[in-house]
């Protein structure tokens, strides 16, 4: 169902980051083509290393560093997904500077997990200050995932709210958040999705997708 399906993954700085890594490998494992987006705050979490190593692509943190091989080893065909030596697919190409579009441009379908309650209020306020909340400020047209994650207080802010009201008339589609054991230890809702849940939901819009579904319900 998600088989040669280009899935642009965005990971953010929650606890959960960790669990990204397991829903990077069930895509993957699944044959989608998975490209992921770390914000600096996620690889603080986790080692970018940890998705390369799953689903055989680079790992994009940054819009400027000029120096860094994700510009040296793509060429100018922003139809096909970056060249990385040993990578099992091809990843997206794009030009010097404009990485953010080129993804956008490869993906079919992007997901954020977690999706913290500040990449929340970035979407939802169209801000644009790192190369992640760029790619997702130029990715409206294309279907997407949140898997929101945050303390329950954060989560049942007003304008926490506000912003996920706003999303969903954007159209993203979320999964969660779920009651569980936070990671300040309290039981309430908050937790991330699991990621077998998250796979069953992306592979349901995915299903969607191919039969056209998706334009209808946009008109």
């Amino acid at each position: 169902m998600i088989e040669n399906l280009s899935i642009l993954l965005g990971v953010t700085g929650g606890v959960a980051a960790y669990k990204a890594v397991e829903l990077a490998s069930r895509l993957t494992a699944g044959g989608a083509k998975v490209t992921t987006v770390m914000t600096e705050n996620a690889c603080r979490l986790v080692g970018p290393k940890s998705f390369e190593a799953v689903t055989g692509s680079a790992v994009y943190t940054s819009l400027w560093n000029p120096s860094d091989t994700q510009f040296t080893i793509c060429d100018l065909r922003p139809d096909k997904p970056p060249v990385k030596p040993g990578a099992k697919y091809l990843a997206p190409r794009f030009t010097r500077g404009s990485v953010h579009i080129s993804l956008v441009d490869w993906a079919e379908l992007v997901v954020v997990a977690p999706a913290t309650a500040n990449i929340i209020g970035k979407i939802a306020n169209g801000i644009c200050d790192d190369l992640l909340s760029t790619t997702l400020c130029a990715c409206w047209a294309k279907p997407k995932l949140l898997a929101p994650a945050m303390n329950n207080n954060m989560w049942e802010n007003p304008a926490v709210q506000r912003n996920v009201e706003i999303l969903k008339e954007m159209g993203y589609e979320l999964i969660g958040p779920v009651k569980g054991r936070l990671a300040c230890g309290t039981e309430a809702i908050g937790r991330m999705a699991e990621p077998q849940d998250i796979l069953q939901a992306i592979e349901k819009i995915a299903s969607e997708f191919n039969r056209g579904e998706r334009k209808e319900r946009r008109e």
